[in-house]
């Protein structure tokens, strides 16, 4: 076992992606289908939660003010939820993944956020939501560890950033489908949940097409003493301990970012539309343009960008550069626009920074731990950083809907968190042009 492996030679001069054969394109397009899949769950929630909350908590006879206010709260609240029921999800299928296989582990998670999706139609109740979006992201926290690890384990080392960062930023797609998905249904928001059964076809494509991956099955089947995905040995060896501790925290900040940063440009355009006098369900519509659609062209092109910029300057680089850049990006997209015309030309940078990060969690994470720990580490250090992550929501629903501050310097505060995640990547390594450790 080899913690820090020798550096690859870079002698083949070939463009990356004529390294890759026509079994490893179909793993990633397969993997990045799911993951599109995974985000639009996540996202079609924070597109529909208004008109959802609404008609749930229309018997309560709430005030306006108090209706909109609760509907923040309890919308972050359940976004709350959501990163908890990832985090249990992906500890537990990241673990199952290491045991017995990529494939069937796949399927099984793709089936369970299908399922619960469509289940969120019949919704009549906030307690259901809430269970409902929990075991949702179980699913959907298990398949993103599953399809990181497969993808790293498929691709040579040449190509693996390039790959990783591909699939990850398929989740614009994802979004994508969310926000046009949300302007059709407009506020019948239950048909929205249902559009979210269709993932469940790829199983069958899964079941046929997708291999386990020659290093999982070499690990299966040697005579070892090393349990296949064992958490007791991922805490209990060094270094393996301190990169899922760190690894942890960096996606804490990503993801807590994510939904109280990135998310936030659509609150961002819709303040800015109803100071100018906007009618309230125009100005609901247009945000969720300017959210789900244009800053998330940037995200896009964020998340594209990532792979390259990681293959040739290194992972940790790369994180160092998108992390200081949304230091200085997020406060400027909060106070410098005056019209609504500025922010939208701001909000794709905004987008490119701020969301662009979370594909260097699918290119580092599977990186940093051996064949038998691959998916439980890498699941651990992105769905453990959704658990730290879920206060952050629950304090930033709690400003939302108390109004202590204004939601600019609420955004601004919690972009901070970017320091955290700079200060971390002290304590990692760097893993650019090197077999994946064993």
């Amino acid at each position: 076992m080899s913690a820090s492996p020798s550096p690859l030679p870079d002698d083949d001069t070939r463009p990356w992606y004529q390294t890759v054969s026509r079994y490893q394109w179909l793993v990633l397009i397969i993997a990045s289908a799911g993951w599109v899949f995974d985000v639009y769950e996540g996202q079609i929630f924070n597109i529909t939660r208004g008109d959802m909350l609404k008609e749930i908590l229309a018997d309560q006879n709430l005030s306006e003010e108090a209706l909109q206010g609760t509907i923040k709260n309890y919308g972050d609240r359940f976004l709350a939820i959501f990163l908890v029921g990832g985090t249990f999800g992906g500890l537990l299928f990241g673990s199952l993944a290491d045991r017995y296989g990529r494939r069937p582990i796949m399927i099984a998670t793709i089936l369970m956020y299908s399922v619960f999706s469509g289940l969120t139609y019949f919704a009549e109740n906030l307690w259901q939501v809430g269970i409902l979006r929990f075991l949702v992201a179980m699913g959907v926290g298990g398949e993103w560890a599953v399809a990181a690890s497969l993808v790293s384990e498929v691709f040579p080392a040449k190509a693996r950033a390039q790959a990783s960062g591909i699939f990850h930023a398929s989740s614009v797609l994802g979004t994508w489908l969310a926000g046009f998905v949300g302007i059709l249904i407009a506020s019948q928001w239950r048909y929205g949940y249902l559009v979210g059964i269709l993932p469940a076809l790829l199983i069958v494509w899964v079941r046929i097409k997708v291999k386990e991956p020659e290093k999982w099955q070499q690990k299966k089947s040697e005579p070892t003493e090393k349990k296949l995905g064992s958490f007791k040995e991922l805490f209990a060896t060094s270094p393996w301990r301190l990169r899922a501790l760190a690894g942890m925290g960096l996606a804490a900040v990503g993801l807590g970012t994510f939904w109280a940063v990135t998310v936030a440009g659509q609150d961002l355009a819709k303040e800015m539309l109803l100071s100018n006098g906007i009618d309230p369900q125009e100005a609901g519509s247009r945000a969720k343009f300017a959210y789900g659609i244009w800053q998330t062209i940037g995200g896009g092109l964020g998340l594209l960008a990532f792979g390259p910029i990681a293959a040739r300057f290194g992972r940790k680089r790369t994180f160092l550069c998108y992390q200081i850049a949304a230091l200085i990006i997020v406060p400027v997209t909060c106070y410098l626009p005056q019209s609504y015309s500025q922010l939208m030309i701001l909000l794709p940078i905004y987008g490119f920074f701020t969301l662009g990060i979370h594909a260097g969690f699918a290119i580092y994470f599977p990186e940093l731990f051996p064949t038998h720990l691959r998916a439980t580490g890498t699941s651990f250090c992105f769905n453990g950083g959704r658990l730290l992550a879920a206060p952050i929501l629950v304090l930033s629903g709690f400003i939302k809907e108390k109004n202590y501050i204004p939601i600019e310097d609420a955004v601004t505060y919690i972009a901070g968190l970017f320091v955290v995640g700079i200060a971390l990547l002290l304590l990692l390594p760097e893993t650019r042009m090197q077999e994946l450790p064993e």
